[in-house]
């Protein structure tokens, strides 16, 4: 089958979108690969076509279990065999979706970066037949990129055991310097990018200074209508506005990573199916999900990063019709990112410290603990150890982007079953033990497959049909478990954290202060980035965005709030350019009165001449002083 035929076939399409199937070719004729789409432009066909194709396992590399997760799924219902491998999942899981991968069974194998780090996984990768090696977010491996993940770097290690599998690198968010290190990275065999411009044409970027956000957000919603999402940065405010809307009459609900797995999917499927009209969430919302209809995208507080903003800004309008993202910002809001940013830093003592006092929580001793996951209470470590909350969150995640431990959030960790005898085991123990045989009967009713692999299960329906009390049920899944006829993953409510190598003492932790300060630079032209953008009333908001990621020679939208107030001046973006040409250079040289300038132009009528010099004088472009005028501006 051609790449069409296979993208017909499984996912219904006629045909590709613009430079997919260019990045899909390249990947066939077996080059590295790196391919740059913006939010929405479809990267996980890029691999999923040629991974079909190709003869062997896809082994795609991400760190976002809940897309792997929902990578999987898509694939599963299309027919096609796909698991994943993240930290927390059973042992005796990994140790079959392994097993299934070298021998053939599996055509994607989704795993996180710290998987590479195992033994175990790189003996088994040296058996697998791999077709190709698609490396999603590529942006992590680079440490100048916004979210570095250093497990990214072990990727190129893994090539010399597979050396002629080509690799597929995607992002949606990369800038010029972050495009060359991914390649270098990567061990490219040769420089290969297939670069979609990242200009939306139908997306318009507004941002307004308003002190009062909620009467500014109610006038938005009732004059933009359809679908939308409003992004805030606490998850407390997401249910305070979600209530304020409701109570306007706007349908809105909340949504952040502290609510559980089931209530997060009931708002989220509300929200997909249009009866919901407004999501009110963190950044926990948005990735993976594919809704094409998303006419608005708010943000009340302001992103921390261009790359942040623009990922989330471009869930709107995928369906190419026109759509709005818009910054609601005040002058407390600069201060308040500022502080974020000096908070985001913490001393690199004190992420020793940090480091130290986690490994006592757990009480590892020193030199263990590799591969080994705990629950994490955040609340009761830092009242343990006498730490600030934000000090010790950012510490942690410093040490995350070092390669020491990685965190999971609650909800990846997925409650699941599997039995772990055989049949004639399990009847025998049914016999022997009258008082879980109803038990065991309506689980094999309930679930298939529990006898090959780990299936998620929830305690609170099992209870709810079987009229067991929940407690109950969790105990005698928890007894099963100790009497080695199933495998138990119960459900957990707090976060867990991976060592992904052995516990180091304090003095053994590396942190480069020239890394740490070059980082937090990068870091700072980023916030500095946000804070221009939003303030910034002169320059086209798409140029600006375009421009933060290489692209140099676009022009300016037309739709844009920046943009639509030249546009007020009556004067065609030609007519307004050649006005320019011809006056700019003489008032660079010299001062001109009005008249002057008039009669550099005169083709044009005077109101039109005058149209632009004000809104140049308005803009800050040039001056005006005693009835000359000069030019100021350096663009």
């Amino acid at each position: 089958m051609t790449s069409q035929e296979v993208l017909k076939k499984y996912w219904g399409y006629a045909n590709f979108r613009s430079m997919q199937a260019e990045i899909i070719q390249s990947v066939l004729d077996g080059n590295d690969t790196l391919g740059l789409l913006p939010t929405g432009g479809g990267k996980s066909i890029c691999y999923q076509v040629p991974g079909i194709m190709l003869d062997g396992l896809c082994l795609v590399i991400t760190p976002l279990i809940a897309l792997m997760k929902d990578q999987v799924d898509g694939l599963k219902k299309r027919g096609i065999d796909a698991k994943s491998i993240y930290s927390g999942m059973h042992a005796n899981d990994i140790e079959i979706t392994i097993n299934q991968a070298v021998n053939g069974f599996l055509k994607f194998l989704f795993v996180s970066p710290e998987r590479l780090q195992t033994k175990a996984f790189i003996e088994n990768f040296k058996l697998m037949k791999i077709g190709l090696i698609a490396v999603d977010e590529a942006h992590c491996i680079s440490q100048w990129g916004y979210d570095f993940r250093p497990p990214y770097l072990q990727i190129a290690e893994i090539r010399p055991y597979q050396p002629k599998v080509p690799i597929l690198a995607l992002t949606a968010t990369a800038t010029p310097m972050v495009v060359k290190d991914i390649q270098n990275k990567l061990d490219f065999k040769k420089e290969c990018v297939f670069q979609k411009s990242f200009e939306r044409k139908n997306l318009s970027y507004i941002a307004i200074y308003e002190e009062n956000k909620s009467r500014k957000l109610l006038e938005i919603l009732h004059k933009i209508s359809g679908t939308a999402i409003i992004y805030v940065r606490s998850r407390k405010r997401t249910k305070s506005i979600a209530q304020f809307l409701r109570a306007e009459g706007i349908s809105a609900e909340f949504y952040h990573a502290g609510l559980d797995v089931v209530e997060r999917d009931k708002k989220q499927n509300l929200w997909m199916r249009n009866q919901v009209r407004v999501m009110v969430a963190t950044n926990a919302f948005g990735m993976g999900i594919d809704k094409p209809d998303v006419r608005l995208v708010i943000h009340i507080d302001i992103p921390d990063n261009p790359e942040a903003y623009f990922q989330e800004a471009g869930r709107g309008g995928r369906d190419e019709n026109p759509a709005y993202s818009v910054i609601l910002w005040e002058k407390s809001d600069i201060i308040d990112l500022q502080n974020r940013f000096a908070e985001s830093f913490p001393s690199l003592s004190t992420i020793r410290s940090v480091y130290n006092a986690l490994g006592n929580f757990f009480q590892i001793p020193v030199y263990s603990g590799a591969g080994q996951s705990y629950d994490f209470d955040m609340a009761s470590f830092v009242q343990t150890y006498h730490l600030k909350s934000v000090e010790a969150w950012n510490s942690i995640k410093f040490l995350e982007r070092e390669g020491y431990i990685s965190t999971i959030d609650a909800d990846h960790l997925t409650e699941a079953i599997m039995i772990c005898c055989s049949h004639e085991e399990l009847y025998r123990f049914q016999v022997e033990n009258a008082r879980f045989d109803p038990f065991i009967k309506f689980l094999l009713r309930s679930y298939s497959g529990l006898f090959t692999t780990f299936v998620n299960i929830n305690h609170r329906q099992i209870a709810a049909k079987t009229n067991i009390p929940e407690e109950k049920v969790v105990a005698m899944l928890t007894e099963l478990n100790h009497l080695k006829i199933i495998y138990y993953q119960p459900e957990t409510k707090n976060p867990r954290i991976v060592y992904v190598c052995e516990r180091l003492s304090e003095k053994d932790i590396y942190l480069s202060k020239e890394v740490y300060e070059k980082r937090k630079q990068v870091a700072q032209d980023r916030l500095d980035a946000m804070i221009n953008y939003v303030s910034n009333d002169k320059k086209c908001r798409s140029l600006m965005l375009l421009e933060w990621f290489g692209e140099t020679d676009a022009q300016r939208c037309g739709r844009c709030d920046v943009c639509k107030n030249r546009n007020r001046i009556e004067v065609n973006k030609i007519e307004f350019d050649y006005v320019v040409q011809n006056i700019k250079p003489i008032l660079m040289s010299k001062e001109c009165t009005l008249e002057e300038m008039v009669n550099l132009v005169p083709k044009f009528r005077r109101e039109k001449v005058i149209n632009v010099i004000r809104w140049l004088l308005e803009n800050g472009k040039i001056i005006e002083k005693m009835g000359r005028y000069l030019w100021i501006s350096k663009e």
